[in-house]
């Protein structure tokens, strides 16, 4: 079986490929651009645009299937795995030669610091982003947009346990009432989980986890695998992963509801970049251009029921306001150096 790079093999076959790779660079903004009839025309001419995302795979097939219907003549080729995953495929089919992805999103601002520095992105800056997103959500430089803000609260079964009898912080987990009745995913594979294992372990310290860990966690592997778990009723509360699913299962009737721990909920902005070396560029403007459109964001709202940058998408009731939750700290910085060793660390401790 061929063994999957590290984080930090990755980082250095990717420094090979350029000089510099990690030095500081500096570019003018480029101008803002709207969606044009010329646009549309390259891209009709190119005929497809490819996408490789982090998403759930249903949320990211509803995009794809939505862009199509706006542009006809244009397929849109949805490539989903885990952040992690999609940041180990990238780097080993450039450290190949192979461009085969336009428009790519993760759940990880680690790999764009990385993508940026190695000069793999391509500017490009929609022109609605420039007028409804705060600049915090861009990249002044058109680097980057960010596509998504998730939030990674616990999770209940409420058959299973009821809301006033539920853990509401970190530190009630440890309770051994709750062992063996825990799901918590693995680092490894989701950028969404990494961000929310690194800024736990930040916040409570490792020791904490090794009081977790003697809780008889269930380990499985994805953000959107924790919310299933509770939903099907195999553990009454999730520890992490995607909010946004336990939101949805409960607006779909199931017996589920979330809750923001005391210490902190755990943070990810989502980015979405279009890569220099763009097999077609056309179409990766276009698809990038629309996705950060209030058209495109009000599905992520509407049917992904996670958060949006845009201003003048418009949340639904019934969710708990992004600015009305006390957010953990999201480092990139950190987890672009510490990631290997956070994965590893974290296998040690629940011996996965």
């Amino acid at each position: 079986m061929t063994k999957k790079p590290s984080r930090r093999n990755v980082l250095k076959g990717a420094a090979a490929l350029s000089f510099g790779a990690f030095a500081v660079r500096v570019s003018a903004a480029p101008a803002a651009e709207a969606i044009t009839p010329a646009l549309i025309e390259a891209a009709k001419k190119e005929g497809k645009v490819v996408f490789y995302t982090a998403m759930d795979l249903q949320f990211a097939e509803r995009l794809g299937r939505s862009f199509e219907a706006k542009y006809p003549g244009i397929s849109a080729r949805v490539e989903r795995s885990g952040a992690e995953r999609v940041f180990q495929r990238i780097g080993q089919e450039y450290a190949s030669n192979i461009h085969s992805v336009d428009v790519v999103n993760t759940s990880d601002q680690a790999h764009v610091i990385l993508w940026k520095r190695n000069g793999w992105l391509a500017q490009y800056l929609p022109e609605e982003v420039v007028k409804f997103y705060d600049k915090k959500f861009y990249d002044a430089e058109g680097f980057e947009l960010v596509t998504r803000v998730l939030v990674s609260p616990f999770g209940i079964n409420t058959d299973l346990v009821k809301m006033e009898d539920a853990p509401k912080s970190f530190a009630d987990l440890l309770d051994p009432k709750w062992n063996g009745k825990m799901v918590k995913a693995h680092p490894a594979y989701s950028g969404t989980i990494m961000n929310s294992t690194y800024q736990t372990a930040q916040v409570m310290g490792w020791d904490y986890f090794e009081k977790l860990a003697k809780q008889n966690v269930m380990q499985v592997q994805s953000a959107t695998d924790t919310p299933k778990r509770i939903a099907l009723g195999e553990r009454a509360i999730m520890i992490d992963g995607a909010g946004y699913l336990v939101i949805r299962d409960k607006e779909a009737g199931k017996p589920v509801d979330v809750i923001y721990p005391a210490e902190g909920t755990p943070l990810a902005t989502s980015p979405s970049v279009l890569m220099k070396a763009a097999p077609n560029p056309n179409a990766g403007k276009l698809f990038h251009n629309w996705m950060h459109s209030r058209e495109g964001q009000q599905i992520l709202i509407d049917f992904a029921r996670q958060y949006s940058p845009h201003s003048q998408a418009v949340e639904k009731p019934g969710v708990r306001k992004l600015s009305d939750i006390k957010l953990m700290v999201e480092e990139p910085e950190g987890i672009l150096t510490q990631g290997d060793a956070v994965k590893q660390r974290y296998a040690e401790i629940f011996r996965v």
